[in-house]
């Protein structure tokens, strides 16, 4: 029996409750992308695993998202989008209490790939039912609450992890969806509308060329900075496989009747820069945030809470920033609200090029708040006119893209400044360790017994130039973040203003 019609926006009953279950299921799966991180060393043990095989915890949940993601149109439409939701929540709740009783690292790994096949469909199923369930004029705030959630949760995911870890266990971290995941079912049980479901062909061939190339890549970027990236031939060979997957599944779907991804949907000049637009989004966000805790901790002797404590005010701004920008966005052009958080966003990573040794916590906490207020008023506004003009045909498959293209952003950019700060470390170690000599008067005058051989003083100037060479190092990621942002406020350009002509 199939589904009745869904129902108009202005006919859905409890939009409120089933906005907090809908934000509730994706706060969990959002969290679990980074609260497991701080948990690893403590795992090692408990679960018989070594400091390199640890990291196939991450490594197994983050390629199975990747590789199911895209599909979650196709699931929607065969399933229908309701019970696909539904049978998520049910899956990653379950696979999390698997998580919290693993006895060994491959019991572990196995639930955590269960776990990222299960979750995958979460977040661009939540985006779906909040454009779907409100009105035009209101998508604005439903993307706000939704981007809330989407932000903030891997902004404070590692001070929970650290949190749960140090006063009770590392398997709290997986146990605490429990509950959660508990009254997000309830309420999406309760009051979520059925949709009608459109079964279409799957078109196995397309999709299995995207799961190699995605699931390739994600490999790649995970495992490069272990074996040193190109110099090992694990990296050519992931490489090789993902461009040739992604090649041939552009040539497939361009040249088969009823491909897993129309190309019809790229034609949408909002949604195709909303996707570069994302992509740029995930490098800076996460980007950011995997840099600053080991900053912190490293050079500034914080410990995990304080870190915490720190970077907290980050998700403060996002959040303010937010709330604003949900009813700017329905009176001003979505596409000048992007140029300024794109800004601010630069201003801030200007400041944290400024970062020092010797400095407190105030630029950290002053850069995060500017940067958070930055990111809202970017992933807003894009994330409402990316879907403004799209058909709503299209919706679930480009959500889930829209997930993809963010996810593989976000891993993307924490490889490239991961391997550049191993890199300039080791650059900038031997620079400053080379006028560390005899020979050298400043050297004489600050420290005699140093420059006559002392080893005890050498060592103490060795753990000076160790910060040093680190302190420059994460320097040069923040430039690099900071140009990285001003290119991209050029492409507001080809953003086209919900409400054109052609849009409607």
């Amino acid at each position: 029996m199939s589904a009745p019609p869904f129902p108009a926006p202005h006919e859905v009953k409890h939009k409120g409750l089933i906005t907090l279950a809908i934000m509730l299921a994706t706060i969990m799966q959002v969290l679990d992308t980074t609260i497991a991180n701080v948990a690893l060393p403590s795992m090692t043990g408990d679960l018989g695993a070594s400091q390199d095989t640890i990291t196939w915890v991450l490594t197994s949940y983050i390629v199975a998202s990747a590789i199911v993601t895209p599909v979650t149109g196709w699931l929607a439409d065969r399933l229908g989008k309701r019970e696909l939701f539904l049978i998520s929540i049910i899956g990653f709740v379950g696979t999390s209490l698997a998580c919290g009783v693993a006895w060994d690292l491959n019991s572990m790994v196995a639930f955590r790939l269960l776990q990222g096949v299960f979750g995958a469909a979460i977040v661009p199923l939540s985006q779906t039912f909040l454009l779907d369930i409100n009105p035009r004029e209101k998508a604005g705030q439903a993307m706000a609450m939704w981007g809330a959630g989407i932000m903030v949760g891997p902004i404070i995911g590692p001070t929970l992890g650290g949190w749960l870890t140090e006063s009770y266990n590392w398997r709290w971290v997986f146990l605490i969806n429990l509950p959660v995941g508990a009254l997000a079912l309830a309420g999406c049980l309760l009051y979520l509308p059925r949709v009608p479901r459109n079964p279409r062909r799957f078109d196995f061939a397309g999709f299995a060329m995207l799961a190699i190339a995605i699931g390739a890549l994600q490999l790649a970027l995970d495992r490069g900075g272990e074996v040193d990236w190109f110099a090992s031939a694990e990296i050519w060979i992931y490489s090789v496989i993902a461009v040739s997957g992604l090649w041939v599944f552009a040539v497939h779907i361009l040249h088969t009747d009823k491909p897993f991804l129309d190309p019809a949907m790229f034609r949408d000049r909002n949604f195709s820069t909303g996707l570069l637009f994302i992509f740029i989004v995930g490098i800076i966000l996460l980007a950011s945030l995997a840099l600053l805790p080991p900053m912190l901790s490293r050079i500034l002797g914080y410990p995990v809470i304080t870190t915490g404590m720190v970077m907290a005010p980050r998700g403060v701004g996002t959040m303010i920033s937010m709330l604003v920008v949900g009813r700017l966005v329905r009176i001003v052009d979505p596409r000048y609200l992007v140029i300024v958080g794109l800004g601010l966003t630069a201003i801030s990573l200007y400041e944290m090029t400024g970062f020092t040794p010797q400095m407190d916590a105030l630029p950290v906490i002053r850069s995060g708040v500017v940067q958070g207020l930055g990111l809202g008023l970017v992933f807003v506004p894009l994330s409402t006119v990316a879907f403004a003009t799209i058909a709503p045909k299209y919706r679930a498959d480009a959500t889930s893209l829209f997930s993809l293209v963010r996810n593989i952003g976000s891993s993307i950019g924490i490889s490239i400044v991961s391997a550049m700060l191993v890199r300039n470390v080791q650059i900038n170690h031997s620079e400053l360790a080379a006028v560390i000599n005899p020979f050298n008067p400043v050297l004489w005058q600050a420290s005699p017994a140093a420059a006559s051989g002392n080893i005890s003083a050498l060592s103490q100037i060795d753990g000076l130039v160790n910060v040093q060479a680190a302190m420059i190092s994460y320097v040069d990621d923040f430039v690099l973040m900071m140009w990285v942002t001003l290119a991209a406020i050029p492409l507001t350009l080809f953003l086209r203003r919900p409400g054109a002509p052609k849009a409607a």
